[in-house]
């Protein structure tokens, strides 16, 4: 009985790392396909934001709360067998890949571009892209492991970011 009542305590414990996530004070990602920006949550603030390109239609890129399951430097473009590093590669340097659609951050990412006007543009065919010199210091700031949540709404980041738990509310300050 002693051995279930500490297995309770534990799995309900605020320190124990099931549950809801992020806590306040994770790295956390949001993406607006509405404005076609991305902002960078971490430490309980917006730390910066970046102009993208998502999808030429809204279902294209997925919507709703995923993992960064990978990264990799210069990532090979598998669809059109291009090697990473090249300059044809339309992934750029830098993969993010996020857990959409059970695809195991293998199919939707976060990823540089090789065609830097199509930024702020809905070009993609679901992924998110970013300059590759932006992509390649976000790159070093997001660990494996970071909740990305993709949104087509009107509320701020502040507003979206304490909704879903990434910065604490005004009020609890």
């Amino acid at each position: 009985m002693k051995a279930l009542l500490l297995f309770l305590f534990i799995i309900h414990s605020p320190f124990w790392p099931i549950g809801d996530n992020p806590l306040p004070g994770d790295p956390f990602i949001i993406i607006n396909k509405q404005t076609n920006e991305l902002a960078f949550i971490n430490e309980n603030e917006i730390k910066e934001i970046h102009h993208v390109a998502t999808g030429k239609s809204k279902e294209l890129t997925p919507e709703g709360k995923f993992t960064i399951t990978v990264k990799a430097v210069d990532p090979y473009y598998r669809k059109k067998d291009i090697p990473g590093g090249d300059p044809k590669n339309p992934l750029g340097t830098r993969w993010i890949g996020f857990d959409a659609e059970d695809t195991d951050g293998r199919t939707f990412g976060i990823h540089g571009t090789n065609n830097k006007d199509s930024i702020g543009h809905y070009v993609t065919q679901g992924c998110v892209r970013m300059r590759n010199e932006e992509v390649e210091a976000f790159y070093e700031k997001v660990p494996l492991g970071t909740k990305v949540f993709i949104t087509n709404a009107e509320e701020s980041f502040q507003d979206l970011a304490e909704e879903h738990g990434a910065i604490t509310k005004e009020s609890e300050r």
